[in-house]
């Protein structure tokens, strides 16, 4: 019979457990065949006043119920989130109804829209709301690994 010895011993007799890191979960699909717009922002996220420009996001969160993904529309003036949308599932449905929300709230002149190259963003229901509004999209280059 083996014996345990040191903190692999005294660790439980004290209630301390060890931590096991979470799985990420992918919010982007950076991989597909849709259009990229160009980088009209530059790393330039300082804007001259609000809804210039606008940075769209997607991340998620655990409840007690299972993940919930949620969706932002961030003016980058004011840092205040002008559209959320928040559901069990990644769908293109989810980014449509936070900009939806943002353009009820907010005028849209001369606004640029920044997101990331996910195909919720590049999709042309995305692609047609932004254009629609008059709303001039730019996203981040391709990373080179």
């Amino acid at each position: 019979m083996r014996r345990e010895a040191g903190r692999a011993r005294d660790a439980p007799l004290a209630g301390i457990r060890a931590c096991r890191a979470r799985r990420t979960r992918v919010t982007t699909d950076s991989r597909h065949t849709l259009p990229v717009a160009a980088n009209l922002l530059r790393r330039d996220f300082a804007a001259p006043a609000a809804n210039r420009k606008w940075a769209a996001d997607i991340t998620y969160i655990a409840t007690s119920e299972g993940w919930l993904y949620l969706a932002v529309v961030l003016d980058l003036f004011s840092r205040r989130i002008v559209g959320w949308a928040m559901q069990p599932t990644l769908e293109r449905a989810l980014g449509l109804n936070a900009l939806a929300m943002a353009l009820q709230q907010r005028p849209r002149a001369a606004l640029v829209h920044h997101s990331d190259r996910g195909s919720q963003y590049a999709c042309s229901d995305y692609q047609a709301c932004l254009a629609a509004a008059g709303i001039q999209c730019s996203e981040p280059p391709r990373r080179l690994l």
